[in-house]
């Protein structure tokens, strides 16, 4: 009897899922760059009715005995909105305020459903209905927010790789030459990302010189000339010949004042001059 009355209100959910579509769709308001927004494009729309109604399939199949169906639209689920939003570039917690938008309707359908069959239904369904629903809504919005953290932190390292490999580009101009140009502001961060990059990419261009140029860094201060010795020393132990560009006054002076002995190593005003020394 109570897998009956399950697979009934399973059916009429399914039934009436673009009806429930539109009931949703109607209490969206107007905000800017936003899929959730009523004035947002046609195909936007389009791309939510759809995913709706697998929204509706996956909470109506959480009311079945097999769960099979269920943990399978729930994935399924979970990964095309996460992407989907991501892709967007949607806030999350506006994905969120949708979910919530959408259990109120149905919740009230299953109310008006209960309604309309009083005398076949007992208080112990309508509690478990309840039950199941709001489970399946909570586990979805809790599932969702995994994944979509999961592809936004793949995305941000990403942009954090891509970062790292523009601040400190190793660009090859022979078959054993290269420059490393260092362009801008070098804090605490970026200093540590050039130490674990610059090493490697030499290593994996075959590079056995190397000029690091600091015309374009407008300041070198104490904690910069010690990353850059740092590096030097590291390229220096891996067999890499290391001459320094665009060196000016202060740069010298923050150098001597630290005790940094750059003796050693080709300094040179400017990168043209570097690579006349080293026959480029």
């Amino acid at each position: 009897m109570a897998e009956d009355l399950n697979e009934e209100l399973y059916k009429a959910l399914i039934e009436n899922k673009t009806a429930l579509a539109d009931q949703w769709l109607l209490m969206r308001e107007k905000r800017p760059n936003s899929i959730y927004s009523v004035d947002a494009d046609e195909k936007y729309e389009q791309l939510l009715r759809k995913q709706n109604a697998l929204t509706t399939k996956t909470i109506a199949s959480s009311l079945l005995e097999d769960k099979k169906e269920y943990h399978e639209n729930q994935e399924q689920w979970v990964s095309i909105v996460a992407q989907s939003r991501a892709d967007l570039g949607t806030p999350i917690y506006e994905v969120l305020e949708a979910v919530h938008r959408f259990r109120t309707v149905i919740m009230d359908f299953l109310d008006k459903y209960v309604a309309a069959q009083e005398e076949a239904i007992s208080k112990q369904h309508i509690l478990q209905w309840n039950h199941s629903i709001h489970s399946a809504m909570d586990f979805l919005i809790q599932e969702f927010s995994k994944k979509y953290y999961q592809i936004t932190r793949e995305r941000m390292k990403a942009q954090y790789d891509l970062i790292a490999e523009l601040g400190a580009p190793v660009i090859p101009i022979g078959d054993t030459t290269a420059v490393v140009p260092l362009i801008g502001d070098i804090d605490t961060e970026r200093a540590k990302r050039i130490m674990e990059t610059v090493p490697a990419k030499c290593i994996e261009k075959q590079v056995n010189k190397i000029c690091i140029d600091l015309s374009g860094v407008p300041m070198v201060d104490t904690m910069v000339a010690q990353q850059i010795y740092s590096i030097i020393q590291t390229l220096s132990l891996l067999g890499i010949q290391t001459a320094l560009s665009g060196i000016r006054p202060e740069v010298a002076m923050t150098s001597v004042q630290l005790g940094i002995d750059l003796k050693g190593i080709d300094t040179f005003n400017t990168l043209q001059q570097a690579l006349k020394k080293m026959g480029r």
